[in-house]
């Protein structure tokens, strides 16, 4: 049986049905998979961690993330190389909400925004990714990363913040205060494994560092305790319950069992309970979870299709993703969604089908059982090194300045003012506030785009004279809220002491209700002076608005005519003088 892939379709599966479900997937194309998934695992078991930590919660939640949800998307999604897990773009928004309403708090946005993501699918919403503009994107991306970037100072330098500093504006203001009591031996594994991270791709080695370059900052970490000197590691600052009783360090070394989010501890510690109080205070950031996780997730699917040659369906991968995140909170997973480093380093790694992304989920759990030990002697600042590459990556900081050097000043002001408002307030009012002021200036610019043209003496297109006391006006361009009433009064200008007016429409494509408004104001004033007025060449859309408003011929008046050599000969014919 063959699947043939539908680029608009939704259907559960469609990745997995698209790549699996024919002749040409066998056991070359499984081992692909098996070798892509297990460099992809190696990537994302650190980084799981790390995003959990900054996200606020203990970092086996990143794991499960991975484990649970990553599974679930890539066997329902619609992507092929797509791989999902906790990502950086989350930080910003999952941080404050783990600080307010603890971990069952987080869990139930989750889960909420999971509803969302269905819901989104369900109404084929999956290309509305592409009405936001690239400077936003950039812009809050950029924002994200520099927030993250400043979060991570911190662990880096060793220091003890007095207690959640709320934004990167305070932190960063903290962070200056602080900078002398930096913790020298912490400060310099960090700075150590920031600068290895940053150096291995120029050591031409084709393994992913951020495994092998962590493991050698847990064994620095074991070498400075024996020498009496503490170095912060997830052993030390993370402890799990054991099943016999007693605490353990680090993360647990066994799957997780399920628990209703509500279940989970809220801030002070306690069960959160489940309220329609509490869901409606936590709907809002469900929405920007699942607004930013469509964004990420489809953006991701358009980069890994660039790179192959292949389509995803944008609803099929929304639908996995809003499954993957219905899920996972059940399991302890936060939110998910598809990684673009990690998903181009599964297409660069030979992957064939979503099987990889399997497989890369099959590697984490497989070392949360088996290295869970080894794991907690991973040192804090070795992850905030590993976080600082992530920021800077993420912030595509070269594609950013390229746009403020060559795009217009619009595009400019957009990008500026997303990253400031994410930086200085919150990504959600900074895209928010990005997508007001493109949409804002890309109608300033469609409104300066429609023009009159004054057509007498135009021989080509008035092949016969035009009468005395009238005027041939063409309109080019949309006829909307933002352009009309411009427009009108350039004609109300040009026209002002004629017998009859010809307004050849032809390349007016769009007449919306302002248009329409000041068209009607326009008829009403030539009424009033007793001038005739014929328009021709209509296109579909303007006819239909004119029809459904009632607006029609008045005899003397108004007249419509389909072609503007009728309209000439009606004017020369003397049945509208």
């Amino acid at each position: 049986m063959k699947y043939r892939p539908h680029l608009f379709s939704l259907r559960l599966g469609h990745a997995l049905r698209a790549s699996c479900l024919n002749d040409a997937y066998g056991r070359p194309q499984l081992m692909r998979d098996v070798t892509a998934g297990l460099t992809v695992g190696v990537i994302a078991l650190p980084l799981s961690m790390a995003l959990a930590i900054a996200s606020g919660v203990a970092p086996q939640h990143g794991l499960y993330t991975a484990m649970i949800a990553g599974v679930l998307i890539a066997l329902t999604g619609g992507s092929r190389f797509s791989v999902s897990g906790p990502t950086a773009a989350f930080v910003v928004l999952l941080l404050p909400i783990a600080q307010q309403y603890g971990l069952g708090g987080l869990l139930m946005a989750t889960m909420l925004s999971g509803l969302v993501l269905v819901s989104m699918a369900l109404l084929r919403l999956g290309r509305l990714v592409q009405y936001v503009p690239p400077a936003v994107t950039l812009g809050f991306t950029s924002g994200i990363a520099l927030v993250i970037a400043v979060m991570q100072f911190k662990d880096l330098l060793g220091l003890s913040a007095p207690g959640d500093l709320p934004g990167a504006l305070s932190q960063g203001a903290w962070l200056l205060s602080a900078v002398a009591e930096t913790h020298w031996p912490t400060a310099l594994l960090g700075l150590g494994t920031l600068g290895l991270l940053l150096l291995w791709p120029r050591l031409g080695l084709r393994f992913p560092p951020h495994l092998p370059v962590l493991a050698l900052a847990a064994v620095v970490a074991w070498w400075l305790q024996q020498q009496g000197i503490a170095v912060d590691t997830l052993g030390s600052r993370f402890q799990y319950t054991l099943a016999e009783g007693g605490v353990g360090q680090g993360i647990p070394p066994y799957l997780p069992s399920l628990i209703w989010p509500w279940q989970q501890p809220g801030a002070d510690g306690n069960p959160i309970g489940l309220s329609w109080t509490l869901l409606g205070d936590l709907l809002p950031s469900a929405f920007a979870i699942a607004m930013l996780g469509a964004i990420e997730s489809l953006l991701c699917a358009m980069v890994v299709d660039g790179m192959t040659a292949t389509r995803h369906s944008a609803n099929s991968e929304l639908l996995g993703q809003g499954l993957g995140n219905l899920v996972a909170p059940l399991f302890g997973g936060i939110p998910a969604t598809a990684a673009i480093a990690r998903s181009a380093a599964n297409v660069k790694s030979g992957a064939v089908s979503p099987i990889s992304a399997v497989v890369h989920s099959l590697v984490v759990l497989a070392s949360v059982v088996l290295l869970a030990d080894l794991l907690a002697w991973i040192p804090m600042a070795a992850m905030a090194a590993l976080l600082l590459t992530v920021a800077w990556n993420m912030s595509e900081a070269p594609k950013a300045l390229r746009l403020l050097r060559r795009a217009p000043l619009g595009d400019q002001l957009v990008l500026l003012l997303c990253l400031v408002m994410t930086v200085a307030f919150d990504m959600v009012i900074a895209i928010a506030a990005g997508m007001v002021m493109a949409s804002l200036l890309f109608m300033g610019e469609l409104a300066r785009m429609t023009k009159l043209k004054d057509l007498d003496g135009h021989s080509r297109l008035l092949p016969e004279a035009v009468p005395d006391g009238w005027r041939v006006l063409k309109v080019n361009g949309p006829l909307f809220f933002a352009a009309a009433d411009r427009i009108f009064a350039e004609i109300a200008v040009e026209t002002a002491g004629a017998q009859g007016v010809i307004l050849y429409m032809s390349s007016v494509p769009v007449l919306d209700a302002g248009g329409l408004s000041a068209l009607e104001r326009w008829l009403e004033v030539c009424e009033q002076l007793g001038t005739k007025v014929v328009i021709s060449d209509l296109q579909f859309q303007p006819l239909k608005t004119l029809s459904r408003a009632g607006v029609e011929p008045i005899p003397g008046r108004l007249t419509f005519v389909p072609e503007l050599t009728a309209a000439l000969e009606l004017a020369n014919s003397g049945q509208c003088r």
